[in-house]
C-alpha cells in the first residue's frame, strides 16, 4: 500500500513539474518581459506632441476631478484616475487652451494611479502641472465665466462626490449655454441629474456614452452595492440615448456640445472631440501604442481575426500586454475562442 502510495505521490510530482514546465514556456513564448516599459522619468520637452502645440492662446478649460479616496465604508480606494487627467490636459495644452484644476474640496485630491504611459509621467514630472493638482481649487470659487469648457475626470470618486453637487450644477449650467462639457469613463457620473435653468434634464434626449454597466460588474461584481449608482443604468432614468462599444474599447460621443468618453481608454478621443466641439481642428498627434492596440481590437470584434491580423501587420508598434489582457478578460468570460484569438494577434 505505501509503494502504491509513493509511486501515485511520484507520478503526480511529475505532471505537476511538467505542467509548470508547460506553463513556463508558454509564458516565455509570450515575449513579455521585453515588452518595453514606459519612460518613468519622460518629460514635456519628451513630449513630440508638446512641441507642436499652437502658439495661439484660445482660451482656459476646467478640469474638475474627485476628491473622495475611499468607498465601501473605506474599504476601497476610490479617487480620481491620473491617467484620464494627464493625457486630456496636454491635448487641451497643445491646442492652445490653458488648464485649471478643480474639485468639489480643493487642495490635493486622491489619485488612482494604475496603466501609465510616457504622457502620464511626464504629467507627474511636470511641476506646473503638479502645482495645479495639488492646489486644486475648490468648486465653489470657481467662475465659469472664465473658461471656454468643464471637463469632468473619471475615477471611481466621482460617482460619490460628483451627482448632486451643486456647484457643478451651476459651472454646467453656465458653461454649457456657451462652451463644452465633456466628460470620460466615470466622470458623466456629474452630468446625470443637473437640470438647466429651464428645468429640463441636460441629458434628457441626449446621445451619450459612460462606463459601462458590462464593464462596471466584470470589474466589480458587487457594484451595485458599493456604488451609488451604475451609470448606463442612470443615464437611461434621465431620458439619455446610451451607446457603448465592447469592454473597454475607444467610443466617445458628441452630441449639441457635449462630449463623454466610456473608459480610459476613450480620453484622447474625449479631449480631442472637446476641442473639435470649440471650433478648432485639434493638432496632429502621433497615435500610441495602446491606441493602435486599441484599434485593432475593435476591427477583431467587428470583422473578424483575419482583418485585424492584417490591419497589425501594417503597423509599425502595438501593445502587446493591452491584447493580452483582453485575451485574459475573454478567457474570464469563458469567450474562449476569442481568448483564443486574441493570443494569437497579440503574438504574430
Amino acid at each position: 500500500m505505501i509503494d502504491k502510495l509513493l509511486r501515485a505521490a511520484a507520478w503526480l510530482g511529475a505532471a505537476l513539474a511538467l505542467l509548470l514546465a508547460l506553463g513556463y514556456a508558454y509564458y516565455l513564448s509570450l515575449g513579455i518581459d521585453n515588452i518595453p516599459k514606459a519612460n518613468r522619468h519622460a518629460t514635456v520637452a519628451d513630449l513630440d506632441y508638446m512641441q507642436r502645440a499652437v502658439p495661439d492662446q484660445r482660451g482656459k478649460i476646467l478640469a474638475v476631478v474627485s476628491s473622495t479616496a475611499r468607498m465601501d465604508g473605506g474599504k476601497k480606494k476610490a479617487g480620481y484616475e491620473l491617467t484620464e487627467l494627464a493625457r486630456a490636459y496636454y491635448v487641451f495644452k497643445a491646442n492652445g487652451f490653458e488648464v485649471d484644476i478643480a474639485s468639489p474640496a480643493g487642495g490635493t485630491p486622491p489619485a488612482e494611479i494604475d496603466d501609465m504611459g510616457d504622457f502620464d509621467y511626464a504629467f507627474l514630472n511636470d511641476k506646473q502641472a503638479q502645482a495645479k493638482v495639488t492646489g486644486s481649487l475648490k468648486l465653489a470659487s470657481v467662475d465659469p465665466a472664465a473658461y471656454a469648457a468643464v471637463y469632468f475626470v473619471g475615477g471611481k470618486g466621482a460617482m460619490f462626490d460628483f451627482p448632486g453637487n451643486p456647484e457643478i450644477a451651476r459651472i454646467v449650467n453656465q458653461i454649457s449655454r456657451r462652451g463644452v462639457v465633456g466628460a470620460v469613463c466615470h466622470g458623466p457620473a456629474a452630468l446625470l441629474g443637473i437640470k438647466l435653468d429651464d428645468g429640463t434634464e441636460l441629458m434628457a434626449g441626449r446621445h451619450m456614452t459612460a462606463f459601462s454597466n458590462a464593464e462596471e460588474l466584470f470589474l466589480k461584481k458587487d457594484a451595485r452595492k458599493i456604488l451609488p449608482f451604475l451609470l448606463e443604468e442612470k443615464a437611461a432614468a434621465v431620458g439619455a440615448r446610451f451607446s457603448q462599444a465592447p469592454l473597454f474599447l475607444d467610443h466617445t460621443v458628441s452630441d449639441s456640445r457635449v462630449v463623454t468618453g466610456q473608459n480610459p481608454w476613450s480620453t484622447w478621443s474625449t479631449a480631442e472631440g472637446m476641442i473639435a466641439a470649440l471650433g478648432y481642428t485639434p493638432v496632429a498627434r502621433q497615435v500610441t501604442a495602446e491606441e493602435i492596440s486599441v484599434r485593432i481590437l475593435a476591427t477583431y470584434y467587428r470583422d473578424g481575426y483575419t482583418r485585424a491580423h492584417a490591419e497589425l501587420a501594417a503597423q509599425p508598434r502595438f501593445d502587446k500586454m493591452l491584447l493580452l489582457m483582453h485575451a485574459l478578460v475573454a478567457g474570464m468570460q469563458w469567450r474562449l475562442d476569442d481568448a483564443f484569438q486574441l493570443q494569437r494577434l497579440a503574438n504574430p
